[in-house]
């Protein structure tokens, strides 16, 4: 993939031809080749689609690296596909304004295009009498945080639009709705692609080093990498060194920017992973909810859930199971444990029986799994989105990404137009 990328760069002018490089523009104790280029974006996920898509738009140069063979493999194929309204984030935090912005960007974007997607709303319920209270600290939040149309109902008012629903009270939030993530996805490289921008698939960053104040990126083809014992030093194909980079690699973006060597590893915080489960409902004839069902949010999560997607398919879930981290070079090929534990039925059940007594058994079946990529741990409190430029860690042209976890992919929008507007300033 690295040889292909570097034909594809020779026919685009604009860029520098490499054939004269790699005979004159060696590592002169390596043997390395080394290349420059306007912007990398690692990670073709949707929050790095977005960028890509974003700094294109705006005449830069865009060069995307990904170790997958295809766009979003990880979390953004492995989540709810839901479109947030920005309830759940403490006011004037990152997660709130961008989930807002992103939000509204995210419908527009969606609707001018065609991409499916559907504001079919959320209740969010109480099933106890302690909930009640955390019920109107959401509504709080979500008014404090710009969401439009929220409405207090009580069980009664609930239950006459949703039947199969049970609950003392529920806040309506309409703005809420779903999305076809994969059509979303597909339409941003489309458009980052016809502005300009290289996809180099397979092709997987290891680390970096700093030369001048500016990020060296270390390049190599997947396939050697799924090679590698794990006992010796990796050793780049390539070296790129790009004006600006976006480290967007999710699940791996700490673990990378760790061997970005020059970087200070005090501003890089630690990394926690929570994975979740989801399970379908399986002989359903008729779709027993209209509308999202949220319970009220748990440590790590915002609790097992009933998600529709666009075909009619329940899901519930995501569960929250803490685990650990994973060696760097199996993080950056995405060799993370996405079993489903059939087991984790018995836990489902109960906790979906709260709001849906009817759910019949062995109606449950396995249906996939996700990470989420946090920077707070169990019983820690949740913590915001870090978005992190020169002015905290203090390279020249390096913005990296840390815990884009939920709202991510209604955020994903305004980060882009974030990072575009703050870091390039075009």
């Amino acid at each position: 993939m690295l040889k292909t990328t570097i034909k594809r760069l020779e026919r685009n002018l604009s860029w520098s031809v490499l054939k004269s490089v790699w005979s004159r523009n060696y590592c002169m104790s390596s043997g390395i080749p080394r290349e420059k280029v306007e912007c990398v974006v690692i990670g073709a996920g949707v929050v790095g689609l977005s960028v890509a898509r974003e700094l294109a738009l705006r005449g830069r140069q865009v060069l995307v690296l990904d170790s997958a063979p295809t766009f979003g493999t990880a979390t953004s194929s492995r989540n709810s596909e839901v479109i947030h309204a920005g309830i759940y984030y403490p006011p004037n935090s990152l997660k709130a304004i961008f989930c807002v912005r992103g939000r509204d960007m995210l419908y527009k974007y969606c609707s001018q295009r065609q991409i499916p997607h559907k504001q079919i709303g959320k209740l969010i319920v109480a099933t106890g009498s302690t909930d009640i209270q955390k019920l109107h600290y959401l509504m709080d939040c979500g008014m404090k945080n710009g969401v439009d149309g929220l409405v207090m109902m009580e069980g009664s008012e609930a239950m006459r639009i949703e039947p199969e629903l049970r609950c003392l009270k529920a806040l309506l939030s309409p703005v809420s709705g779903i999305v076809d993530t994969h059509s979303l996805m597909l339409s941003l490289v489309g458009e980052a692609e016809n502005c300009g921008t290289i996809f180099s698939y397979n092709t997987t960053v290891i680390g970096g080093h700093i030369e001048h104040n500016q990020l060296c990126l270390h390049i190599s083809q997947t396939k050697h990498l799924e090679m590698c014992n794990g006992n010796s030093p990796l050793q780049p194909e390539i070296v790129l060194i790009p004006k600006f980079v976006v480290n967007s690699a999710g699940l791996s973006a700490p673990a990378l920017a760790k061997r970005f060597d020059g970087l200070q590893s005090a501003v890089i915080p630690t990394a926690h992973y929570a994975r979740g489960c989801y399970f379908t409902l399986s002989n359903t004839g008729i779709c027993p909810f209209k509308h999202l069902i949220y319970p009220i949010p748990e440590d790590g999560g915002l609790g097992v859930h009933v998600t529709l997607d666009l075909n009619g398919q329940v899901k519930f879930g995501p569960n929250v199971e803490w685990i650990d981290g994973i060696d760097d070079i199996s993080s950056f090929l995405n060799k993370y444990d996405y079993s489903v534990c059939t087991n984790h039925m018995k836990l489902f059940h109960p906790e979906i029986k709260k709001y849906y007594p009817n759910l019949k058994d062995e109606s449950l079946e396995p249906g996939y799994a996700g990470i989420r990529p946090k920077l707070s741990g169990p019983r820690q409190s949740p913590v915001d989105f870090v978005i992190q430029g020169e002015d905290i860690h203090g390279i020249t042209g390096l913005v990296n990404l840390f815990g884009i976890e939920s709202p991510g992919l209604t955020s994903s929008m305004a980060i882009a137009e974030h990072i575009a507007t703050k870091f390039f300033r075009c």
